[in-house]
């Protein structure tokens, strides 16, 4: 356990009785035990003092992938948590797309197992069908009883909506989470861009915004008529953002994500028929963009996720139609969203998802468990390859403009600050 006094920390979290106050916070053996104005380091604790230094509730990713097992030369689970930790998560929800698919009870207890002793907790979510193939439902039952947080079939949708049906009944019994990505297969065709101007000028197959509206619609059908509670991923259409609104007032339990890319980037950005920029769901034209930061602020959108995906060298720079999809995205995160939306949105939207997941958070109050963010606001900087410590470094976010710096954080009693 390290201890440690953090100097003059403005604390964002309208929970807090200190919420927008700059304090001295002291932590000893993983608890908060005084916040004041000016505390004297008397002992042997740790120092941070960083100027513009803030701090917040430990943030959750709600969606990454970190290859392990079976892809181990994308990202380690070991690294992708160090990763995690110095981006400043505190918390992350792993996606089932290992090889094999994390859809049983003893592939959750392997991924929790090398999680183990880290500073980022993780949390997994296991596969909705067997080998995520959408044929029939994995162990569900079995794997909330090893620890997975959430179901769902990582960038695939069910096709049969009959099985979605029966899986959002299903885990009603054991208060269970679905997660549907929502795009019909048959609308999406071969695309592998949004449908759009600059799909037409550039001569890519677009991907039409009614794939993933349709899909939207139809699993809000569901949910009405089953009930339960559903979680739709990482949201990028102006008709998906109206139905998800729609469903909320009529009291439907649905929460929605959006990933960071699709708030920052827009289409215009491949031009230069450039993989990093290929992404699932696809970068929309600028106004969708626009609409999406507005459903942000607006509260539709729930939680904002980084939608972390390593992928090696072999399947990403390859012609634009075979490359996979997919982009890193834990150390931009922070950097990239203080670009477009204020502080205390960010950290608003990087906190609730713990609430989506069921996942214990702590309010910035002495006596509590210290689970916390450290970052600044103020610096103007590139991202460039030096800031990346994954081992994959397949970014979308590489020469763009950021703002602010994630500093570490401080969980499960460990203090990681980055150099």
């Amino acid at each position: 356990m390290t201890n440690v006094i953090l100097k003059q920390a403005k604390i964002i979290d309208p929970s807090s009785p200190f919420h927008l106050q700059k304090m001295d916070l002291k932590i000893e053996n993983g608890t908060i035990t005084a916040i004041e104005k000016e505390i004297t380091n008397t002992t042997d604790f740790e120092l941070v003092e960083v100027s513009n230094l803030h701090l917040s509730q430990g943030w959750m990713d709600s969606s990454v992938s970190f290859g392990e097992p079976g892809y181990e030369e994308r990202e380690t689970i070991e690294n992708g948590l160090k990763v995690a930790s110095k981006s400043g998560f505190t918390a992350v929800a792993l996606q089932p797309n290992s090889n094999p698919v994390i859809d049983n009870q003893s592939q959750i207890r392997f991924v929790m197992d090398k999680a183990r002793n880290q500073a980022t907790n993780l949390y997994p979510i296991g596969s909705l069908t067997r080998g995520s193939e959408g044929v029939d439902l994995a162990e569900l039952f079995d794997m909330k009883n090893a620890g997975a947080i959430a179901f769902g079939d990582y960038k695939k949708a069910l096709q049969n909506a009959n099985l979605q049906k029966i899986a959002l009944q299903y885990v009603q019994d054991f208060d269970g989470l679905v997660i549907a990505f929502c795009q019909d297969s048959a609308l999406k065709g071969s695309g592998i861009a949004n449908e759009g101007i600059v799909s037409t000028r550039l001569g890519l197959k677009g991907i039409p915004a009614l794939a993933e509206e349709l899909h939207v619609t139809r699993n809000l059908f569901l949910l009405e008529y089953t009930g339960g509670k559903l979680h739709i991923p990482t949201i990028s259409t102006q008709g998906s953002i109206k139905l998800i609104k729609e469903a909320k007032a009529k009291g439907l339990n649905v929460t929605c994500s959006v990933a960071v890319h699709n708030l920052v980037l827009n289409d215009e950005a491949l031009t230069a028929f450039d993989t990093r920029y290929k992404v699932s769901p696809p970068l929309r034209e600028e106004t969708t963009r626009k609409a999406l930061i507005e459903a942000v602020l607006d509260g539709t959108i729930d939680c904002i996720t980084s939608d972390h995906n390593p992928l090696d060298i072999e399947h990403k720079k390859l012609e634009f139609d075979l490359a996979k999809d997919g982009t890193i995205g834990l150390e931009s995160a922070f950097g990239a969203l203080l670009t477009v939306l204020p502080v205390e949105v960010i950290v608003e939207k990087l906190t609730a998802c713990k609430l989506v997941f069921n996942v214990n958070s702590n309010s910035i109050a002495v006596g509590n468990k210290a689970d916390i963010s450290l970052f600044t606001t103020t610096e103007d900087w590139t991202f460039t390859k030096e800031a990346i410590a994954s081992k994959s470094k397949n970014s979308a976010f590489l020469g763009q403009k950021m703002k602010g710096k994630v500093i570490g954080i401080y969980n499960s009693g460990q203090l990681v600050i980055n150099n």
